[in-house]
C-alpha cells in the first residue's frame, strides 16, 4: 500500500510549524490568485462564475490531499476551456456533470492501472503543439468581453468566431477597452516589477473598484450572471445510465486524455522547482477521485494547475497543506465577499486570461521545434493546427500516429551496413575507455541506443544520484544511435540540474545524427560549446581543464572504480 500513500500523509512525519507557516503564507496567496481565475475559467467556458468556484475549492482540496505531488496545485484550468464550451453547447450543464463524472472514473482507472508513467510517450512536438493552438483558442474566446464587443452568441468553431467578432468590431466599448487594456498593462508591470506580488489580483481589486466607483458603463458579474450566491454548494448525485454513458464517451475520453496530461506535465514542472518526484499513479488517482467529486457540487472538470503550482512553490510551500489552504481561502472569501463580487467587470477578467492563455502557451518552444528536423515541426504544425480548427482529440491522435511513424523512421536511419578498415580500429582508440584512468572528479555515464521520447526518463540514473556525484560528469553518447526532440530538452533540463547544484556536465561522442540534432539546437550552447567534445580522451582532457591544479593526495569524492556506468 505504501505506493499509493498520498504525499500529504508521508509530509506529516516531519510536519513542524515552520513548516506550516511556510504553507500557510503559500495557500493563502495561491488562493487570491486562483480567485478570478476560477471565475474566468467558468465563464468563459459557458458556465457560471461560481461553479468555476465550486471546482477550486473541491478539487483543490481532493488533489492536494490525496495526490502524489508534494506541491501541485489542483482547479479548473485553460486547458479545459474549449472543450467543456463545447461540450456544454451540445450536451447542456446536466451533460457536463455526466462526462466529468466519467472522465473521472477514467482517470481513476489509469492511476490504478499504473498507466501514470505513460505520459512520457507523448513527444515534445505534439506537446508544444497541443498547448499552442489550446493558448490561442482561449484568446480567441476572450475577444468579446475584452473589446465589449455586442454579439449575442459567441460561435463555438475558431474561424467562424473570429468571422462573427470582426463582422461586430464596430459595435466595441471605449470604456471597455480601456479597463481590459489598463488590467492587461498592470498585470505585466506589476508582474515583471514586483514579481512576488499577484498581479492578477492587483489588476482584479483596482478594476472592480474603478467599475463601482466610477459606473463605468462595461459588462460585469452582476449584470450578466446576477452575481455570486453566497454559502456553500449544493451536493447532487450523478445520475447515469448506458444510453448516456455511449453518447458521452468520446467527450470524456477527450476530458480524461487532456486531464492526465495536463496534470502530469503540471506535476513535473512542480518536481523541477521543488527538487521533488511525484509519484504519476497516486497523482491520477486523485486526479480521478476529484473529478468525480467535482460536478456533484456544481463544479466542472480539474487538473493539474501549472501558473497556479509554480505561484504556491515561488510563495514557499513546502507540502500538499499549503494546497489544502489554499482551497480554504477560496471557500472563505466566498463566503465572506461574495456580494462585492457582482461589481467584477468581465474587461478584466478577459485580460487575466489573455495573460494566462499567452504563458501556458509556450510560445518560446516554437522557435526550439523549428530546429529540430522538419519531420518533427510537420508534427507540431499538424497537431497545432487540428487543435484550433478542429478536435482537441483528433489533434493529439493524429500528433501520435505521426509521431510514432516519425519514431519508427529514426529507428530504422540507426541500422547501418559497413565494412571494418584498418582506419575505423584506429579512430576508435580514442573513444573507448579501455586504458584510459578516470580520475575521482569525474563520473562518466553513457547512452546506448536511441534516445527519443519514452526514454528520457533514463536519465533518472544520473539525477538520483546527484548528491553523491563529483565535480564533473560526463555523458558519452558513442553508441546513442539518435535523439529527437524531448530527448533534446532532457538533456538540457539535465544540465539545468547539474549546474544548479555546482556541477558540469560534459557530452563526448557524439554520432553523426545526434551532432548534427546537438549543432541545431541550443542544447550545445546551452552545455556551453567547449563542454561538448568529439570522444572519451577529449572529455578526459576538457575535465582536467575544469578541474585545474590538484592535490593528489586530497581523498575524493567518489571511488574511480565506479567512474563509469
Amino acid at each position: 500500500m505504501a505506493q499509493w500513500l498520498p504525499r500529504s500523509v508521508e509530509s506529516l512525519r516531519t510536519y513542524n510549524r515552520s513548516t506550516f507557516l511556510a504553507d500557510l503564507i503559500a495557500g493563502i496567496t495561491v488562493g487570491l490568485v486562483a480567485l478570478p481565475l476560477a471565475m474566468a475559467f467558468a465563464i468563459s467556458s459557458g458556465l457560471t462564475p461560481q461553479q468555476g468556484i465550486y471546482c477550486a475549492v473541491v478539487t483543490g482540496f481532493l488533489i492536494s490531499a490525496l495526490g502524489g505531488s508534494r506541491t501541485q496545485i489542483g482547479g479548473p484550468t485553460g486547458a479545459f476551456v474549449v472543450i467543456v464550451f463545447g461540450i456544454v453547447e451540445k450536451y447542456g450543464v446536466s451533460g457536463l456533470y455526466v462526462v466529468t463524472f466519467m472522465a473521472g472514473v477514467l482517470i481513476l482507472l489509469l492511476g490504478l492501472t499504473g498507466m501514470g508513467s505513460a505520459v512520457r510517450f507523448i513527444p515534445r512536438p505534439v506537446i508544444i503543439g497541443f498547448t499552442n493552438g489550446i493558448a490561442l483558442l482561449i484568446a480567441s474566446t476572450q475577444i468579446k468581453d475584452f473589446f465589449g464587443i455586442q454579439l449575442a452568441k459567441v460561435p463555438g468553431e475558431f474561424f467562424e468566431r473570429m468571422e462573427a467578432l470582426l463582422g461586430k468590431a464596430s459595435t466595441a466599448s471605449l470604456p471597455a477597452m480601456a479597463l481590459g487594456g489598463a488590467a492587461l498593462a498592470t498585470i505585466i508591470v506589476v508582474m515583471r516589477l514586483v514579481p512576488r506580488v499577484p498581479g492578477y489580483i492587483v489588476a482584479l481589486v483596482g478594476g472592480t473598484a474603478a467599475t463601482a466607483l466610477l459606473s463605468l458603463p462595461v459588462e460585469t458579474i452582476g449584470s450578466r450572471f446576477g452575481g455570486i450566491p453566497a454559502g456553500l454548494p449544493q451536493f447532487h448525485m450523478i445520475s447515469l445510465n448506458v444510453t448516456q454513458v455511449i453518447q458521452l464517451m468520446q467527450p470524456a475520453v477527450t476530458v480524461a486524455l487532456l486531464g492526465a496530461i495536463e496534470s502530469l506535465m503540471s506535476a513535473v514542472v512542480a518536481d523541477r522547482m521543488s527538487d521533488d518526484q511525484h509519484n504519476p499513479n497516486t497523482e491520477l488517482v486523485a486526479q480521478g477521485i476529484a473529478n468525480m467529486v467535482s460536478p456533484m457540487f456544481g463544479g466542472l472538470p480539474a487538473t493539474g494547475a501549472i501558473a497556479r503550482t509554480a505561484t504556491s512553490i515561488r510563495s514557499g510551500a513546502k507540502t500538499p497543506v499549503a494546497g489544502m489552504i489554499h482551497a480554504a481561502t477560496i471557500l472563505a472569501v466566498i463566503l465572506v465577499a461574495a456580494p462585492l463580487a457582482k461589481f467584477v467587470p468581465l474587461p478584466v477578467l478577459a485580460a487575466i486570461l489573455f495573460v494566462v492563455a499567452y504563458n501556458m502557451g509556450e510560445w518560446r518552444e516554437i522557435g526550439e521545434i523549428f530546429k529540430l528536423s522538419p519531420t518533427e515541426i510537420a508534427v507540431w504544425l499538424v497537431t497545432f493546427g487540428l487543435t484550433v480548427i478542429a478536435d482537441l482529440t483528433l489533434a493529439v491522435q493524429v500528433g501520435m500516429i505521426s509521431a510514432a511513424l516519425l519514431y519508427i523512421k529514426k529507428v530504422t536511419q540507426t541500422t547501418t551496413v559497413s565494412e571494418v578498415t584498418r582506419n575505423y580500429v584506429d579512430d576508435g582508440w580514442v573513444h573507448i575507455l579501455q586504458g584510459k584512468e578516470i580520475p575521482p572528479y569525474l563520473r562518466v555515464f553513457r547512452i546506448h541506443g536511441p534516445f527519443l521520447f519514452g526514454s528520457t526518463d533514463k536519465l533518472k540514473v544520473i539525477t538520483d544520484q546527484q548528491d553523491e556525484l563529483p565535480h564533473i560528469v560526463a555523458l558519452r553518447l558513442r553508441n546513442m544511435t539518435a535523439i529527437d526532440g524531448t530527448g533534446l530538452k532532457a538533456l538540457e533540463d539535465l544540465a539545468d540540474k547539474l549546474h544548479a547544484s555546482g556541477r558540469q556536465l560534459l557530452l563526448c561522442g557524439a554520432r553523426e545524427q545526434p551532432a548534427r540534432m546537438l549543432e541545431q539546437s541550443d542544447v550545445a550552447q546551452h552545455i556551453g560549446r567547449e563542454n561538448v567534445v568529439p570522444h572519451i580522451k577529449a572529455a578526459l582532457e576538457r575535465a582536467a581543464e575544469l578541474e585545474g591544479p590538484r592535490d593528489p593526495d586530497e581523498d575524493s569524492p567518489t571511488p574511480a572504480a565506479t567512474g563509469f556506468a
